[in-house]
């Protein structure tokens, strides 16, 4: 069988042969050598090689990414020109006659339990730093691939078990035109990346990685979440056609790039996009994005040996203001934890991080870290249309004390003589469904609320979003999840506040009608999404689709919702 099926992630047909991004086995076995100098040759070779790569992608990083993304790898082609490291492999191979396999492995397992065992961070984090380098040297010495996202140079499907978003954020669409993996969903790290720059994928095919083999030809179609290995020549021909009709479709979705986004009966909403870098505005703007919903400002943090400075992170901000020019940007304060790890961030063991130690928990406890980032939000504030919004708050006492911490830091600034814009509104996403359940509370108090519907989904199912074998539980038109939506929109509208949805839902073609019946402000979605919802809005009425929310809030099934709306709107 050359098909498998999958969840499409990302909207596209993708026709290229396969790169798998997998750890290459580096086992190997030890032994006594009598040319002591031919294995000295080998590694002087193995790390030759390596430099090279280190330097190839360093540069390819600084070019995507911005030089501070970059510099993680500058301290990785240190590794492998310090002295203190290579001379001490070099010397073990010509006293035990060991093969360079093995004294590179007994040399980088000393290092690195020596510096593990230190107290200082900064010296911990270089354990991390020799593991990766050490780990691309042994690749070569055993004549292995060693995967790189960021070395891909061709057209390519990108084949793995899943993408972490460090590897996603590597990721090149110029060459990697989609990706397909074994788990995840449609609201996991490495398909919302993929819809950010625009690249087709399909995901949770749970086999791919067994059924395909390298430069293998591949179709990945992201319409329809269907993975095509090897294909015929007529099947080739067909999905090149759809590939044509696709690029069709967006032409008439462009036609509607420059005009505001109002329903049939006149009613204007806001669709705006989702980002993760300054890089994805071109996409926001391209795609006729009235603006930013939801900054994901991890992306800063991640991929790198440290953490970024105030004057990196004040840059990074205000080069998005300043793109978007007088348009709204929301940025979401630091958002660590559960899925998302920093290597150089020694955050505690948890037997549930998602419902642990992250995001607003974090930065209250971290206040450091978090003041760091408020001051350079404050900073870039006066160049553009600044919004600030924290993270999984799940009491009236967090957001007062992340609130204090904002005025204060803005005061502190203003003393030294630093401009700050007096017009940010601070808001908060829901998440949680306790803070959704009081949202009139939480209303008196935030500026706006924006509806995180990823985790709120999650939370309120008790179903892990990325565990396949719960993921009939995620059900975004359940009426229990539209009445926790309902009851946010209302609370915000009686306070004359408005109300958003950076979640996935905000972009689903079923959730549309029922979410702009339900009265919501703002939808922020993938650019890539943003002109096909403003086609479809344009078609639906407002005030009818008002009149179905007691229907459709006292359903019981969220298969009776979809059918209902269905049929409403033929769909």
């Amino acid at each position: 069988m050359n098909n498998l099926s999958g969840i499409a992630a990302s909207n596209g047909i993708a026709i290229a042969k396969a790169y798998i991004l997998a750890a290459p086995d580096l086992s190997f076995e030890k032994k006594k050598v009598e040319n002591t100098a031919t294995e000295i040759e080998r590694l002087n070779k193995a790390l030759e090689i390596s430099k090279q790569e280190l330097e190839k992608i360093k540069e390819n990083a600084r070019k995507s990414l911005g030089d501070e993304h970059a510099e993680i790898f500058s301290a990785h082609l240190l590794v492998l020109s310090d002295p203190e490291l290579i001379n001490p492999i070099q010397d073990k191979i010509k006293t035990d006659q060991v093969n360079a396999e093995a004294a590179l492995e007994d040399v980088a397992n000393m290092f690195i339990d020596m510096f593990k065992a230190m107290e200082n961070e900064y010296m911990r984090e270089r354990a991390a730093d020799i593991q990766d380098v050490t780990k691309r040297v042994m690749a070569h010495l055993l004549d292995v691939t060693f995967p790189d996202p960021a070395l891909i140079d061709e057209e390519v499907v990108v084949i793995a078990e899943d993408l972490t978003p460090s590897d996603t954020a590597q990721l090149n669409k110029q060459f990697v035109k989609g990706f397909t993996t074994n788990i995840g969903g449609r609201t996991s790290h490495s398909a919302i990346m993929a819809r950010s720059l625009e690249i087709p994928a399909v995901v949770g095919t749970k086999t791919v990685t067994e059924e395909v083999k390298k430069d293998d030809m591949l179709i990945v179609d992201g319409i329809d979440g269907k993975v095509i290995i090897n294909p015929s020549e007529e099947e080739l021909a067909t999905y090149k056609q759809k590939q044509e009709d696709f690029a069709k479709q967006k032409e008439v979705w462009a036609q509607l790039k420059d005009e505001p986004t109002i329903s049939a009966d006149g009613t204007h909403v806001e669709l705006v996009a989702n980002i993760g870098t300054p890089e994805d505005v071109v996409g926001v703007l391209n795609n006729g994005g009235e603006g930013v919903g939801l900054y994901r400002t991890e992306f800063l943090y991640m991929g790198k040996s440290e953490l970024p400075t105030e004057d990196e992170q004040f840059e990074a901000y205000k080069s998005v203001l300043e793109q978007m020019g007088e348009k709204p940007v929301v940025v979401r304060t630091l958002d660590i934890g559960g899925d998302k790890e920093l290597s150089y961030l020694k955050l505690p063991e948890e037997m549930n991080p998602f419902l642990g130690f992250r995001a607003i928990r974090l930065c209250l406890e971290r206040d450091d870290i978090f003041r760091t980032q408020l001051r350079a939000l404050l900073r870039a504030s006066t160049y553009g249309n600044l919004k600030i919004m924290f993270p999984m708050i799940a009491t009236l006492d967090e957001f007062r004390q992340a609130k204090a911490l904002l005025l204060e830091e803005k005061d502190n600034l203003k003393n030294e003589g630093v401009s700050v814009s007096d017009d940010i509104e601070i808001g908060i996403m829901v998440e949680i469904p306790s803070t959704a359940v009081i949202a009139r509370q939480f209303a008196k108090e935030v500026d706006f609320f924006s509806i995180g519907t990823n985790d709120l989904i999650q939370y309120t199912m008790a179903a892990d979003r990325m565990n396949e074998r719960v993921s009939y539980l995620y059900q975004p038109y359940h009426p229990a999840i539209l009445s926790l939506v309902n009851n946010v929109i209302e609370a915000a509208h009686a306070e004359g506040k408005w109300a958003g949805m950076c979640g996935e839902m905000a972009g689903d073609s079923i959730a549309i009608p029922i979410l702009l019946g339900l009265g919501l402000d703002e939808f922020s979605m993938s650019a890539t999404s943003i002109l096909p919802a403003r086609t479809q809005i344009k078609d639906l009425s407002k005030d009818e689709l008002a009149s179905y929310k007691d229907q459709l809030l006292a359903m019981s099934t969220a298969d009776e919702v979809e059918a209902f709306i269905r049929e409403k709107t033929n769909q």
